[in-house]
């Protein structure tokens, strides 16, 4: 239960904004601020479901970083991890499990700042399928005479 919970956290604070969202009493100014009430309030509740969602895959990589890292420590297992506010608490879970907890500040190096994380992440990514050896398309631009089989 305490591993729900910790693992949770930012579930739980998205949903404490959702209810602060609905709880601030700006329809006293305006009865159109229920509608903006509203939309913020289902993005956060939203959000939070989705985060709860993941909960069973955060259970089955917990278990995968403790079994890569029982016999001997490899900090390049844990990097992918350490790029978001989620993956850093499961990091910490599974340092925790394994007595390494002083190793935690050796990770942090690994994190990207959130600018550079950010840039990485809007850069168009090349794709090819292949098939056989050959590719079939590129970039999602396929030609009428090429068939998938």
């Amino acid at each position: 239960m305490l591993r729900f919970l910790y693992l949770n956290i930012y579930n739980f604070v998205l949903v404490f904004a959702g209810a602060l969202a609905l709880a601030i009493p700006l329809q006293l100014i305006s009865k159109w601020f229920w509608i903006l009430k509203g939309i913020a309030a289902l993005y956060f509740f939203g959000q939070a479901i989705n985060l709860f969602s993941t909960w069973q895959d955060k259970l089955i990589k917990r278990e995968i970083l403790i079994g890569k890292n029982k016999n001997e420590f490899r900090p390049d297992t844990f990097e992918i991890f350490m790029q978001a506010p989620c993956g850093r608490l499961l990091v910490r879970s599974v340092l925790s499990e394994l007595g390494k907890s002083h190793e935690y500040k050796n990770l942090l190096k690994m994190k990207k700042p959130l600018l550079i994380n950010i840039r990485d992440c809007c850069k168009p990514v090349e794709t090819s399928v292949f098939v056989n050896e050959e590719a079939l398309y590129k970039d999602k631009i396929m030609r009428e005479d090429e068939v998938i089989s």
